[in-house]
């Protein structure tokens, strides 16, 4: 932290939310119950439950953005009204040919917006020398005392400040700018509203030698001839505006900005020299110092990004920025560098935000009907799902669902790709609404938030603070642009929390809360409002308070009114409550207002058909619904009833009242709506009389209700009788309440009642219940004595083996053998060991190992004496154990012979499975690698070294696969090379032998893409290797997988995270991930820098100058964007020569791949995750071999194709099939 600046302190956390299953079911019904708690901090975090993991649907590749500029300390309202201050000093000194420099004080560059602020707000300069103030402003900067800082700050002020302050006033002071050599360049920001106006290049020339006339003598040197016809013959022509004269012409200043001249002398006060560089004269330095700053805003990005680039440029910025790993980086870190940053002028970081992505044109990341993105069946029900953020605008309950419109970020959901220090200002959603955001994956957010009540006064704190930005831009919060400090604010009086939103996480703002935050790294995050039945009176509130800023409705509320009380019949008997208020208010007001314009002539206009932009308060912006005037002398323009005299100056009869409904309609509506409620009130009614027990109780249900302990099948009985209303009503959770209460108090008193089976976990559940019930009388009685009996329970089983412990003390005195006493010595010393190594498995953070967690905890069932942290470690355990079950679901085929750990690790030794010996390639890397010291000879070793590795990182172990995948690839090439060369050197078909069986070719044979071994297709059919069409096919020892899709694969790896456990399988997943990037990453680099075009010159200038191809039939653009995969195939006459029964011996044509290109392509097929690019790849390359083939035809080629052109009806076998 740079001095000068304070620490920054975190504001509280907002409260975070776990809903069960249960709760979950419904988003509207849990959101209204914790609204009590959550809408006092204004925001609040909800997890969903950890099985609740949508897919990621967006569309990856089609998804390009331009992102905005931020400048971080641009950002800050009072770090921008100091950068505005000096960029005004700035100007100004640049206009008269100087340039400003920060002055330096005590090691420190001078902040001179404070010092002349503080000067200011004593008087003045005058005053403050008059009054020797010095030594106290020193002592407001927070300078030391008895330093003599106050001359300085004078001698500072007077020859930078006080020109400016004297100019301001009107004074005609043009002063020079002297700096010290220590002082410290500024250089102004270059925002449009603080650009510089620079002299015009053509003149500047000229006018320069225009004020050194006294240096030479224009009529003598031809040298500046040209400078003497700029002049004019006549010297009098240029007069001094103070004086009126035009004598001594070498004293004479024009000015660049107006050609207007000036004596040095007759300036106050007078200028001894003539000033270096551009000058402006007084009257120019007003009118340019005197222009209105434009409105602040985000510039655009120059280029476009895709996903995959700016996540590239994101992580490179955070890694080299805190020069370490992105994911190393701490939150408390990047949290409080990033309000160091925005604080600080000295500083300039830049950052780059993809915000307000509309997911319309490029796809949501939740899936949806009818969307581009295929939804397995056990994902269906996200499509449906109320958190679904397409959803949750529109479902039943939602008010925004009687909104016509689509209103992107509002009704459809709006994208935000975020990378370090990119950040969202202070800002409240549109028309008051809820706001929620889902972060899909990728780095934290973090958010802070203001409770609605304290909306207004934050708005005040920040006007107090930065008046000079609300002076040229009223509606500056409302622009996204400028954030404050959260521990400014608070010292200020305003309430402010802040969470932390990590990936799989949902963030809901409330109604009038304002919210910021920033990205701790490279994420991605969709959000979208929502708007409740508690909502409208605030929705309201708002539409009146957009009238009073002249701004802009985003849809008509009382449009949205009507049209729901047009459906009053079919309408939620409670949002028919909430309407019948809002509508009531509406109509008083409105009938208020056009008894106003009653004798004005009138007619109906159906402003549902007309755009909002039509209907627009020319004064306000409102959009219009109910009524508005117009008149005939400006027939594009209207008002709203609010302003009927600002439309023109004609007369009230000349006006046009335009309305929707007559007020004999509305009435209507609005009584419909009132008998759609009025079941709803009297059942409230009902409910509110027996809860708070008033008055007489007559009913036997108001008596159960007064009783301080009813039974719940009572209870539950007084619920069932709302059950013929047949719609969920709020006051029915203050009965569920009591019901729980009940039921509660019930199990505890059975409990009770059952000493021998009350243990100290029942005791902890019955407690952790308890803790999330209403408050009640009984039940804080029952938690107390539940609590006391817990502490002394805990107490006597620390004390029991303590007394065990002195019990074996006293024995260790007794010269006896005591079998049982030695017996319990055993025991207590287990017990102790146990206790220990479960205490120290996580110290330090470390994530403790599975095996050694199944090896606690098989150890402690033997062990017989309570161990309280077993309970934590089976649950760890079952996790895990779920886990596995979950990733072999994902990966493992039917009935595989496979383990999950063969099919995520690299294999130890390729072809195992077909071959009885290893080639002469794959033993001499074998022998090589024992030589190196190298033991990883099967899978056993593998899991072994990832168990027992003592580094909590995953360095190591990550190495230790990568050396696997190194076995993995040279094994398997050895392998393909084995297989071909067999192919190629084979003199009898008869004697080769193939496939699973061992046998020689026969019929119609299939060859692995990857191993480029072949078998017969009836070895093979009807597994799940069968061949399928334009698609590369593995034998039955490549496939040893389902391939998921890695979107599937990825929140495998995000749900092992959250557990921390370590495991093999986990380390494998990890490596699979990585590996699969680094591949697709190479893919890439490749096919940009053209490696294809490079392997098939090599192909083609090996072959006759009649085969190679022309270059109008593969032209690089072609060939660097296909894949880079080559298909094996047999020419046509080989397969001729097969059946004839391979009289001659067989010849595998091969397409040539250099050996990186064959690396590539191997790695590709076994990789355990399906990728688009792997299949594009793969089609591309099976029509450019085709073509290949067809460009260079041997004569017993062409034979065969004019045979097969006599021959329709014949057809080629595709792709890895070959027909003996």
């Amino acid at each position: 932290m740079r001095p000068g600046l304070p620490l920054f302190i975190a504001p509280p956390e907002c409260p975070v939310f776990e809903p069960t299953w249960e709760e979950f079911a419904d988003p509207f019904a849990y959101i209204n119950k914790i609204r009590p708690i959550a809408e006092k901090t204004g925001i609040c975090k909800v997890r969903p439950p950890k099985e609740w993991q949508p897919p990621f649907a967006c569309d990856v590749d089609r998804l390009h953005f331009t992102p905005r500029i931020q400048r971080l300390n641009e950002l800050e309202a009072q770090t921008r009204v100091k950068l505005n201050f000096l960029d005004q000093i700035a100007k100004f000194w640049e206009l008269q040919g100087c340039t400003l420099k920060i002055p330096h004080v005590e090691r420190k560059n001078l902040d001179l917006y404070q010092l002349n602020k503080l000067v200011n707000d004593d008087g003045g300069f005058d005053a403050v020398c008059r009054e020797r103030r010095w030594s106290k402003i020193a002592l407001k900067m927070g300078f030391a005392p008895g330093k003599a800082i106050g001359s300085h700050l004078r001698s500072h002020y007077e020859r930078i400040l006080y020109p400016y302050n004297l100019f301001q006033t009107g004074a005609n002071l043009l002063p020079t700018l002297t700096n010290d050599t220590k002082d410290m360049d500024y250089i102004p920001h270059d925002l449009p509203q603080r650009q510089s106006v620079q002299p015009l290049e053509t003149c500047s020339i000229a006018r320069r030698a225009k004020r050194m006339r006294a240096e030479v003598n224009l009529f003598q040197e031809a040298s500046l001839s040209c400078v003497a016809v700029c002049l004019s013959p006549q010297v009098d022509q240029y007069m001094c505006l103070v004086c009126g004269s035009g004598s001594e012409e070498d004293r004479l200043l024009l000015c660049d900005g107006c050609d207007d001249s000036y004596h040095t002398f007759c300036l106050i006060p007078p200028l001894h020299d003539v000033p270096k560089g551009d000058w402006r004269c007084p009257k120019c330095l007003a009118q340019e110092c005197g222009k209105p700053q434009v409105a602040f805003g985000f510039e655009q990005a120059g280029r476009d990004y895709s996903l995959r680039t700016f996540g590239d440029m994101a992580d490179s910025f955070k890694s080299d920025y805190f020069n370490m790993p992105v994911h190393m980086v701490p939150t408390e870190l990047v949290e409080k560098e990033f309000w160091r940053l925005v604080s600080t002028i000295e500083e300039d970081v830049t950052v780059e935000y993809g915000a307000d992505i509309a997911s319309k044109e490029f796809g949501s990341g939740f899936p949806v009907r009818g969307g581009r993105f295929q939804v397995s069946p056990e994902d269906e029900d996200y499509l449906t799902s109320g958190w679904n953020l397409n959803n949750m605008p529109v479902i039943d309950s939602s008010v925004l669902t009687h909104v016509t419109a689509d209103i992107c970020g509002m009704k459809l959901p709006w994208l935000y790709v975020g990378m370090c220090f990119s950040s969202f200002c202070w800002h409240i959603e549109d028309h008051w609404s809820y706001s929620i955001n889902y972060l899909h994956w990728g780095e934290p957010k973090t958010w802070y938030g203001a409770p609605g009540y304290t909306a207004e006064k934050l708005e005040g704190v920040m006007k107090k603070l930065a008046p000079e930005l609300f002076e040229s831009q009223p509606d500056l919060l409302h622009q996204l642009v400028t954030i404050m400090n959260p521990n400014t604010l608070m010292n200020h009086g305003v309430p402010i929390y802040r969470t932390n939103q990590c990936a799989g996480e949902f963030v809901i703002t409330f109604p009038r809360a304002y919210h910021s935050g920033f990205n701790q790294g490279f994420n991605f995050a969709e959000a979208v409002n929502f708007c409740t039945m508690d909502w409208m009176p605030m929705g309201r509130m708002c539409v009146d308070h957009y009238r009073q800023l002249d701004r802009y409705c985003v849809f008509s509320h009382d449009e949205m009114v009507c049209k729901m009380a047009s459906k009053a019949d079919t309408m939620d008997v409670a949002l028919a409550s909430a309407v019948q208020r809002d509508m009531t208010v509406m109509l008083l007001e409105e009938d208020k207002l056009r008894d106003k314009v009653s004798k004005m002539q009138s007619q109906q206009v159906e402003y549902d058909l007309l755009p909002d932009e039509e209907r627009q308060c020319s004064k306000c912006r409102t959009t219009c619904y109910l009524s508005a005037l117009t008149c005939p002398c400006n027939p594009g323009q209207l008002v709203c009833l609010h302003h009927a005299q600002d439309l023109c100056s004609c007369p009230p009869n000349n006006l046009t009242l335009n309305f929707r409904f007559t007020m004999a309609e509305l009435y209507p509506m609005m009584e419909a709506v009132t008998l759609r409620s009025e079941s709803y009130t009297g059942w409230v009614s009902h409910v509110s009389n027996i809860l708070e027990a008033k008055h007489d109780k007559k009913s036997s249900n108001e008596r159960l209700l007064c009783d301080e302990a009813p039974s719940p099948a009572d209870l539950q009985s007084l619920l069932d009788v709302s059950l013929g209303l047949d719609v969920e009503l709020p006051q029915l959770s203050l009965l569920r309440e009591r019901l729980e209460q009940a039921r509660w108090l019930e199990v505890v008193q059975g409990a009770n009642s059952q000493p021998h089976s009350l243990c100290l976990d029942t005791m902890r559940r019955l407690i952790d219940q308890g803790v999330g019930l209403a408050p009640h009388a009984l039940v804080e009685r029952a938690m107390a004595r539940l609590q006391e009996l817990l502490t002394m329970s805990e107490h006597w089983e620390e004390r029991a083996l303590e007394t065990l412990e002195a019990a074996l003390q006293e024995v260790n005195s007794i010269p006896a053998y005591l079998p049982n006493c030695l017996l319990l010595k055993d025991t207590v010393d287990q017990a102790k060991d146990w206790l220990q190594e479960a205490d120290t498995l996580q110290l330090g953070g470390r994530i403790p190992v599975l095996d050694t967690l199944t090896d606690l905890v098989s150890r402690a069932k033997t062990i017989p004496v309570w161990l309280d942290p077993l309970a934590r470690l089976e649950a760890l355990v079952s996790d895990v154990q779920a886990w596995k079950e979950s990733a072999a679901k994902t990966f493992l085929m039917k009935n595989s012979p496979y383990s999950l750990l063969e099919v995520l690790c690299p294999r130890c030794e390729a072809g195992t499975g077909s071959q009885k010996s290893k080639s002469k390639r794959a033993k001499d890397v074998a022998q090589c690698n024992k030589r190196n010291g190298t033991w990883l000879d099967c899978l056993s070793d593998v899991e072994k070294a990832l168990s027992e590795s003592k580094d909590s990182a995953s360095a190591v172990r990550m190495a230790t696969l990568a050396e696997v995948r190194q076995k993995e690839m040279e094994s398997l090439l050895a392998l393909r090379a084995s297989n071909e060369s067999k192919l190629l050197q084979a003199g009898d078909c008869g004697a080769l032998r193939v496939c699973v069986c061992h046998n020689a070719p026969l019929g119609a044979m299939l060859q692995c893409e990857l191993c480029s071994d072949t078998f017969h297709r009836s070895c093979v059919s009807g597994s799940n290797q069968d061949p399928r069409p334009n698609q590369a096919w593995l034998c039955p020892h490549c496939q040893r997988s389902e391939k998921p899709p890695l979107d599937r694969v990825l929140p495998l790896l995000a749900s092992l995270q959250r557990i921390r456990v370590r495991l093999p399988e986990g380390d494998a997943l990890r490596f699979l991930i990585e590996r699969t990037v680094r591949w697709q990453h190479r893919m890439q680099q490749a096919s940009t820098e053209g490696v294809a075009l490079m392997t098939s010159h090599q192909r083609w200038g090996s072959s006759s100058p009649t085969s190679a191809p022309s270059p109008h039939t593969y032209s690089q653009q072609h060939l660097i964007s296909q894949p880079l995969i080559t298909i094996k195939c047999i020419t046509q006459k080989n397969k001729k020569n097969v059946l004839k029964g391979c009289v001659e011996p067989c010849y595998w044509c091969v397409s040539g791949l250099s050996p990186e290109l064959e690396e590539l392509m191997v790695e590709g097929f076994l990789l355990q995750v399906t990728l688009p690019e792997t299949q594009q790849l793969y089609m591309s390359l099976s029509r450019l071999d085709s073509h290949n083939l067809t460009d260079s035809p041997s004569p017993q080629h062409s034979t065969e194709q004019d045979q097969h052109q006599h021959n329709p009806q014949g057809g080629s076998p595709p792709h890895n099939q070959v027909t003996y």
